[in-house]
Parts: structure tokens; sequence; C-alpha cells
């Protein structure tokens, strides 16, 4: 499958759009990002978390760089057939980053079935 960079971001958007209102109500100083591949080249990794958890910050506050959620394009098109499929697996990458940022670890999220 292929999409260049403005067509999968439409994509993210539109699949945060339809994520439920309380989950990304939360969020506090994230920014959400497209990138390539991670620094890595690999097409291994889907997603990442690029912050501290909200259950782990201590002092936090004026000033601190915005957390990121970074969405790996070629990654997730190199495991899609069609749009369909596409759409669920950035629809499945946004929560499971997200939870981090809500301290959920990756063995939590294996039990819910999002990992």
């Amino acid at each position: 499958m292929d999409l260049n960079a403005e067509e999968f971001e439409k994509l993210v958007i539109d699949e945060l759009d339809e994520l439920p209102d309380d989950m990304v109500d939360g969020l506090e100083n994230v920014i959400f990002v497209v990138e390539d591949r991670p620094e890595d080249g690999s097409l291994d990794l889907l997603g990442l978390y690029d912050g501290v958890a909200i259950t782990e910050r201590g002092q936090y506050g004026f000033g601190e760089m915005p957390d990121r959620i970074i969405l790996y394009r070629e990654p997730l098109l190199a495991i899609c057939d069609d749009e369909e499929e596409l759409r669920d697996e950035i629809h499945i990458t946004l929560v499971h980053e997200i939870a981090h940022f809500y301290g959920i670890d990756d063995d939590r999220l294996h039990d819910l079935g999002w990992a």
C-alpha cells in the first residue's frame, strides 16, 4: 500500500477525531507527529510515545517541551493491504501510544487487547 505523507496525515487526523472524548480530553502538552520511519530505519515500530507518563510526573509546569506521539508512516503502510486495514492500525496505534501517556504499560495493554 502507498500513500503520500499528506494523505496519511489526513487519515491520522480522521482517526484522532474518532477517539472517545474522555481519552483525548486529558491530553495536555502532547503533539501528534507523523514520520516516515523510526531513527534506526526499521519497519518494526508502528508508533512511539516520547515523553513522561502522567503517572510519573513530579513537578511539571510552564515551559516544558511537549510530549510527542509519533506514528511511523512506512511501517504502518507495510503491514496493511487496504485503507480500511490502515485506518484500523492507525486507530490501534493511537490508542496504544495515548495509553502510554496515561501510564499504561505494554503488559497491561496486552491484557486489554491493545498490544
